[in-house]
């Protein structure tokens, strides 16, 4: 998030306004796509932010970065209590193998700290591949700092994303 600041008149003085610009949410306004603003405080896990923004778990979506080979990355969109599948990433992909990268890499390939990470408003537009199992669903997508997601109708999302949707995750293991 970066700080734009701008003079304004006030009466019969001029005063400086400092707003903070969120790319996220810039980026879904320039593609005209429909969201509600959630604001919740700190969350523990998918169960906690499942209720902080008031919905079932599997419309809680996380985005996952994922590297293919160095300076190329994606974003993997699953859903709340599923993981990424990674034979079925690889397959779909066509590739042997793929990396989680460190948070620093994360960052540094979306502008996002780990926990705040969306394809919206991403430094670089990486692809996008979407589990299969978003459609048709209002999903909750982070929104580039903690304790912000966006809800948005999920079939709109990836249209604007350009999305690869497929079957890539499996059932969150059981503890």
């Amino acid at each position: 998030m970066s700080t734009v600041a701008f003079r304004r008149p006030v009466g019969d003085a001029r005063v400086t306004v400092t707003a903070m610009v969120n790319p996220a949410l810039s980026a879904l306004d320039a593609a005209g796509l429909p969201y509600r603003v959630i604001r919740h405080g700190p969350v523990a896990g998918l169960a906690e932010a499942a209720a902080a923004r008031g919905v079932e778990v599997p419309d809680v979506v996380k985005t996952i970065v994922v590297r293919r080979g160095e300076g190329d990355h994606l974003f993997v969109l699953t859903p709340g209590g599923r993981v990424v599948s990674w034979p079925k990433l690889r397959a779909l992909l066509g590739v042997n193998r793929v990396s989680l990268p460190d948070a620093a890499a994360a960052k540094e390939a979306t502008g996002y700290a780990r926990g705040t990470i969306t394809p919206f408003g991403s430094t670089t537009a990486w692809p996008v591949i979407a589990d299969e199992r978003l459609r048709g669903r209002e999903i909750t997508l982070g929104a580039g700092e903690h304790g912000l997601a966006v809800a948005v109708d999920a079939d709109a999302a990836l249209a604007t994303l350009d999305a690869t949707v497929a079957d890539v995750t499996d059932p969150e293991p059981t503890r």
